[in-house]
């Protein structure tokens, strides 16, 4: 972990339901938290890059999300909206310790 970021214990993983996005707040920042069907957990910046939908209540599938307003899908994995449409979302490091999921800031 690089000295200037910060791991943050944020929820405790059985009360993140799988497939339905959760918004969280760490030191200002607007977050949604995936649990993925595969046991993963992802974390990336709230809000969809093209007109700001709230990612954390788009449709899971996989490791994509698909923006409510628009139906922009964007990688949990990588942040990048896919074509044939473009952007970028802030992904965070995400780790399970001790049955709590923590996000890297």
């Amino acid at each position: 972990m690089e000295a200037n970021k910060e791991r943050i214990k944020i929820i405790k993983l059985e009360d993140l339901p799988k497939q339905i996005g959760k918004e969280v707040h760490v030191n200002g920042t607007s977050i949604a938290l995936f649990h993925l069907s595969n046991g993963d957990v992802q974390a990336i910046g709230s809000r969809c890059p093209h007109a700001g939908g709230p990612l954390a209540e788009g449709i899971v599938s996989g490791e994509f999300v698909f923006c409510p307003l628009h139906n922009r899908k964007i990688s949990l994995v990588t942040g990048e909206v896919q074509k044939p449409d473009d952007g970028c979302v802030t992904t965070y490091e995400t780790e399970v310790i001790d049955g709590y999921v923590h996000i890297t800031v």
